[in-house]
């Protein structure tokens, strides 16, 4: 496992943060300098077609080694990391033999990785971590799938005795700000289906993720001296209030599971004269979705009401836009691919934990592209912050699933299905 370990943190100290507010793909350029590290791996692990495009995506294939026809199959996962939190100067710390207790990610900051908080910690009891030291993310998402791919690849070069058909890998930019799909080659890639590596925890399988949408909110105001102010001024943050008061209660992020869809606000700037609110719409049913996004307009067109005869025009302005939809409609009319990834995990000794995405990935864009792509574990948690940890033997079964999977494919009879 040392070797899986050296490679993830080989990956995780390259500074990949994207940018939402760049316009250019990849959104920052420090992107460049992982994609490049991971051309020249694929290179010497003995991969053909190796390629790395303007925009920063990498492909690269692993020819069939068997004398029939099987399906081209691929698997994907992203390089960047969140912007939601710093990914610079990443200090992965190991944790061998866990032994259930606190973690002490950082001494002096007092920064404690506790099973009292995050109770999944408790599964790992005996195995390695890798954790952050408290001050960064580490950015499992998607390192962690990144490595096993890779290692995956490796593998299966080294032993030719595992018959598998042809296999195609595919490393993304800008996933996190969901951009990941929007210049990926999906008849380049010339793969039948494939799956993304970017899940959480070990025996993670998803083919529902939420349909989702991104809201921005701009708020007018007026100001006056304050000691003047009586009839006058309009106070642009006040209003981004009462707005956000009038999402319904409840439904947020922290507040919802499984299927239950949610507004979360996510970034607020403002003056008196003008403030911005930013917020993401999550839902996996299509109608409710709708509805959801119908709601930020009927907010709009309430508050505006309210202040038409004071302010004469609008003040506020709704800006909505989808980002992706549930993959389900996708992957359903093919749902062998889902099963064929089931029986790789049971072949394991692995349970399948088979359950809709609380999020999206590239795989969901890119089953709308045409390239049917169900997400299997990576075997992070706590993505997105300091807590983030990844216990190495689920990396390793990842590895093994991408493995089996091949090995699947080659000696499947597809025309039954």
């Amino acid at each position: 496992m040392q070797h899986l370990i050296d490679r993830f943190i080989s990956y995780a100290i390259i500074d990949t943060e994207s940018d939402p507010y760049s316009d250019t793909t990849p959104s920052t350029k420090k992107q460049f300098d992982l994609a490049h590290f991971l051309v020249k791996e694929l290179k010497e692990i003995g991969l053909t077609e190796v390629s790395i495009d303007e925009r920063g995506y990498v492909m690269g294939t692993l020819e069939s080694n068997v004398d029939h026809k099987v399906p081209t199959i691929g698997f994907v996962s992203h390089f960047d990391t969140t912007p939601d939190f710093t990914g610079a100067n990443v200090k992965p710390q190991l944790v061998h033999n866990y032994d259930g207790g606190d973690i002490i990610l950082n001494d002096e900051e007092n920064i404690v990785l506790s099973p009292s908080y995050f109770s999944d910690l408790l599964l790992y009891k005996g195995q390695t971590l890798i954790t952050t030291n408290g001050l960064t993310l580490l950015g499992a998402d998607d390192k962690a799938g990144l490595t096993e791919i890779i290692s995956a690849m490796e593998y299966l070069v080294q032993h030719p005795e595992i018959k598998h058909g042809k296999i195609r890998v595919g490393f993304t930019p800008d996933e996190e700000i969901g951009r990941g799909a929007d210049f990926f080659d999906v008849e380049k890639f010339g793969a039948d289906w494939a799956y993304t590596m970017d899940g959480s925890q070990l025996g993670e399988l998803e083919y529902e993720n939420f349909n989702a949408a991104g809201a921005t909110i701009t708020f007018k105001g007026k100001s006056v001296h304050p000691g003047y102010a009586k009839g006058k001024m309009i106070n642009s943050m006040l209003i981004a209030n009462d707005f956000i008061n009038a999402l319904p209660k409840g439904e947020t992020p922290q507040e919802t599971q499984d299927y239950e869809g949610f507004f979360h606000v996510h970034h607020l700037k403002g003056s008196i004269e003008e403030t911005v609110l930013e917020l993401i719409i999550r839902d996996h049913d299509a109608t409710l979705f709708e509805q959801r996004k119908q709601l930020i307009h009927t907010i709009t067109a309430q508050i505006n009401a309210q202040y038409a005869a004071q302010f004469g025009e609008d003040i506020v302005i709704a800006e909505v836009k989808d980002q992706y939809y549930n993959m389900k409609e996708k992957v359903v009319p093919q749902m062998f691919i889902v099963d064929l990834a089931e029986q790789a995990m049971r072949n394991l000794g692995i349970t399948p934990l088979i359950k809709p995405i609380r999020g999206g990935t590239d795989g969901s864009r890119l089953s709308y592209m045409g390239l049917p792509c169900p997400n299997i574990f990576a075997g992070g948690h706590n993505f997105h912050g300091k807590y983030e940890y990844l216990p190495v033997e689920s990396m390793q079964k990842a590895v093994e699933v991408i493995v089996q999977i091949a090995q699947l494919t080659a000696t499947t009879d597809f025309s039954k299905m």
